[in-house]
């Protein structure tokens, strides 16, 4: 339903975040005017919270918060196509320059002008009325809620980590850290064939969760164990033999120092999580086993691959929902997600009669 104002959680600076009614805005050319039903909360969004940056990217203007949504087209800017008012829909939260060697090439992921929401300076969409560029706005099956179509970002990232790692099928993957991101990992592996998943936390509870939906076997750790003496219980859990492939969503160097020792000789590593700007890892290690160390920023041209997962049943997303909020308590949402409570909010951002 449409409203005639905009309420919108702003992030102002570090822990200082507010809910603001703005004027609801017209979609422009090449847009789309989007009803905001569901949004997701992801570790970034907490990052920005509590610390104000993540890298280089500095809260220093506020910022409507929120990159993981779904919801209802309600207008159409000038040339639109492709879709009708009225269309369920995914956000893809990426809106790239469209012209530059890197977007032209399909790898708009990385786009020197990319425009993310809810990276500074870009606004989010955790508010209840949204415009987007209609290319990067994703059909919704009818079988697929709105709670599902939020979860189609974390679930992108997680089949784009797969895809960096080269999983293939029958192959043994390690992931670590199993919190919402390395789920979506799990999920995605084992959609794609994976034989034998293997999670490592330092939650017993998340190992818990994520050996409920598909991990075969998790090892619990303590960021201050040896990574070699943790690769070697990993290795032992996996039967004896080292990964074919490992995906660190932790962002701890432990984690990655562990996914360098426990994968196989001319494996691949893919780093996805976000930890300290620097690390010290055995870098020599990782170059006599002949590794590939791949980054990861976020995810490119697998939204449609991802609907099409979920219409079908093949992935399960619906299970990782633990929590939902109003958007009237998003800040309560945050700290949930601060303080680690179930696996995934989502916030409903659908004004109540």
């Amino acid at each position: 339903m449409m409203t005639d104002t905009n309420l919108s959680c702003v992030l102002y600076g570090v822990q200082d975040l507010r809910l603001e009614e703005f004027p609801v805005k017209d979609p422009e050319p090449g847009e789309v005017q989007i009803s905001i039903r569901s949004v997701g909360i992801c570790g970034s969004d907490v990052a920005y919270w509590q610390k104000g940056a993540i890298g280089n990217f500095v809260v220093t203007s506020p910022m409507v918060m929120g990159h993981e949504p779904s919801g209802i087209v309600t207008k159409l800017g000038e040339g639109v196509k492709q879709h009708k008012v009225g269309d369920r829909v995914a956000i893809e939260p990426n809106n790239p320059c469209g012209g530059c060697d890197l977007c032209k090439t399909g790898h708009y992921n990385i786009c020197d002008n990319l425009k993310y929401l809810a990276t500074p300076p870009t606004h989010g969409c955790m508010q209840r009325v949204y415009c987007h560029p209609a290319n990067f706005v994703h059909r919704l099956p009818d079988n697929v809620s709105f709670d599902e179509g939020a979860l189609v970002q974390p679930l992108a990232l997680g089949f784009y980590a797969v895809d960096r790692a080269g999983v293939k099928v029958g192959q043994s993957v390690l992931v670590s850290g199993a919190g919402p991101l390395g789920m979506s990992v799990v999920l995605a592996a084992k959609a794609s064939g994976a034989a034998k998943i293997l999670v490592t936390d330092i939650i017993q509870d998340r190992l818990d969760c994520v050996s409920k939906i598909g991990a075969d076997v998790t090892v619990l750790v303590s960021d201050q164990e040896d990574p070699e003496d943790l690769s070697k219980r990993c290795v032992q859990a996996l039967g004896g033999r080292t990964a074919d492939a490992a995906i660190e969503c932790s962002g701890s160097a432990t984690g990655t120092s562990n996914a360098i020792y426990s994968v196989k000789k001319r494996g691949v590593v893919v780093q996805a999580g976000f930890g300290a700007s620097t690390s010290t890892i055995p870098l020599i290690m990782a170059t006599l086993k002949e590794l590939d160390i791949r980054g990861m920023s976020r995810f490119c041209n697998n939204y449609p691959t991802v609907i099409e997962a979920l219409r079908t049943g093949k992935v399960n997303v619906k299970q990782l929902v633990t929590h939902r909020f109003p958007l009237e308590r998003a800040p309560d949402a945050l700290q949930a997600a601060h303080n680690r409570e179930g696996v995934k909010i989502v916030i409903d951002c659908t004004k109540k009669q």
